[in-house]
C-alpha cells in the first residue's frame, strides 16, 4: 500500500483525518472476510495509483469496516469494497464494487 493512502485504526483516527484534510477525502471501505478480500485488493491498487496521481488535490483513506464501525454506519456502507468522496465535510459521491482507474478518475473529476 502506498504511503499516500492513510489507514486509520479506529473511528477517532478516521475523523481526525477528515477534519485535518484541506482537500476532499476519498474513503474506501474494505473488509477481511473471504468474499471481500478480492474486490478490496483490486481497489487497493487502483486507489494507490489515484492517490499518487491526485497528490495535493485528494486525501485517500483505506477504511476497514470492522475497525471503523461508526464511519461505516455514518456513510451507509453495507458492503466492501465501497467508497465515499467527502468534500467540505459532506459526502458528495458513493459507490460500491471495484472500479477501474478510469472509472474512479471520471467520478473524481466530476466532483473535485
Amino acid at each position: 500500500m502506498a504511503k499516500r493512502v492513510h489507514q486509520p485504526r479506529e473511528d477517532a483516527e478516521f475523523d481526525f483525518i477528515l477534519r485535518m484534510s484541506e482537500v476532499p477525502v476519498l474513503a474506501y471501505f474494505t473488509g477481511t472476510w473471504p468474499k471481500a478480500i478480492e474486490p478490496c485488493r483490486a481497489m487497493d491498487d487502483v486507489v494507490a495509483g489515484i492517490a499518487a496521481e491526485y497528490t495535493g488535490r485528494l486525501t485517500a483513506v483505506r477504511t476497514d469496516i470492522t475497525r471503523c464501525p461508526a464511519a461505516t454506519q455514518r456513510y451507509g456502507i453495507t458492503t466492501a469494497a465501497s467508497y465515499v468522496l467527502v468534500k467540505g465535510g459532506e459526502a458528495v459521491a458513493h459507490g460500491t464494487g471495484p472500479l477501474t482507474s478510469a472509472e474512479l478518475r471520471e467520478l473524481l473529476d466530476s466532483h473535485l
